[in-house]
């Protein structure tokens, strides 16, 4: 008759060590994985917790505690634009590095927020994911309370939800930046490119930039001109589009306030096509710093889109296992960089 082998007794997770040691998840990680921003008294108290429980961490212990999924959800608006990849490789590269994953999903082709939660978010991070940064997406208090109600720690990235923490820029702050630089170079007719014609998603950003734009005209008391105000998609094709009505009026500006790099690459494209000159004729400024930026001379506003997404998941892990974190907004600085698409009048 065969013997049963004896039983062994069950493994140490992270989440016994995270327990006992009472800090989260990722910071049991940092600590055992010598990583920064952890204080060493702490790191040594999760080391010697670690040694206690014989926890010893492999490929799949260092994701989360049993029966999670080791999955951070990026739900972005779509994939393909530099901005999105960026943010998305930002919050993939923390998630790495502290033994996680990102689990990318597109919010493209849905009719409205309502529906995506309904049948996309829910649907979709719920059960294969334990965490959510939401990009550049509105939620309404339906959706807020649903996303409570499924116990996902939760950040935002460019727009806001009251309740969840929020990564981003000052964007009213930004489009004030860009005006400003064009009005201390003696620009008086001054257009602005962007905002989207449509948006069902209710982006928060463009109107934001465009407060800026307005509060920096009002402040030198520049008359507001509604006519030099376009609106177009935030890709090249959608700059190069939007600001044909801008360059063939009589009266045209000599500067313009482009509400992306990619925007302003098709408002230089379009008028080089009309024969003017890059700064001579017309005065461009962008928002974002895309790599492009440097090579075609871009003057814009610089943020670290990158780091946005890593201050993410960084928040998102942190909240792991931790029911009592604060709600933050965190917002990442931003500069202007000048180059020579601008010139003083």
């Amino acid at each position: 008759m065969s013997r049963r082998p004896p039983s062994r007794p069950p493994r140490s997770t992270i989440g016994d060590v995270a327990a006992a040691a009472g800090v989260s998840l990722a910071t049991v990680s940092r600590s055992l994985r010598g990583l920064p921003n952890v204080a060493d008294s702490t790191r040594d108290r999760v080391r010697q917790i670690a040694i206690e429980l014989d926890y010893h961490p492999h490929p799949s212990a260092t994701r989360l505690a049993s029966g999670k999924t080791g999955a951070v959800a990026v739900v972005v608006p779509v994939v393909d634009t530099w901005y999105f990849s960026r943010l998305v490789a930002g919050v993939d590269a923390t998630c790495r590095d502290l033994g996680f994953e990102a689990l990318v999903l597109s919010a493209a082709g849905s009719s409205g927020l309502g529906q995506r939660l309904a049948t996309g978010l829910a649907h979709a991070v719920i059960g294969r994911a334990d965490a959510a940064i939401l990009v550049d997406l509105q939620l309404d208090e339906t959706e807020q309370i649903a996303l409570r109600e499924s116990c996902l720690p939760v950040a935002t990235i460019g727009d806001s939800s009251e309740g969840f923490t929020a990564v981003g820029i000052d964007n009213t702050e930004v489009g004030r930046i860009a005006t400003e630089h064009l009005i201390g170079l003696g620009h008086r007719r001054i257009g602005l490119v962007g905002g989207q014609r449509e948006n069902p998603l209710g982006l928060q950003v463009p109107t934001h930039r465009r407060l800026g734009y307005l509060a920096a005209l009002a402040k030198a008391g520049i008359e507001i001109d509604p006519g030099l105000i376009v609106c177009g998609e935030y890709s090249v094709a959608g700059g190069h589009e939007a600001c044909a009505p801008l360059l063939d009026l009589d009266d045209p500006p000599t500067g313009i306030v482009a509400m992306s790099d990619e925007i302003a690459f098709g408002i230089i494209m379009a008028a080089n096509e009309r024969g003017l000159s890059i700064p001579d004729d017309l005065s461009i400024v962008g928002i974002d710093d895309h790599d492009v930026a440097p090579v075609v001379g871009l003057t814009t506003v610089h943020q670290d889109v990158a780091e946005q997404g890593s201050r993410a998941a960084q928040a998102v892990l942190d909240m792991l296992g931790d029911d009592r974190h604060t709600i933050e907004r965190i917002l990442t600085p931003v500069s202007l960089q000048i180059r020579r698409s601008t010139r003083r009048l």
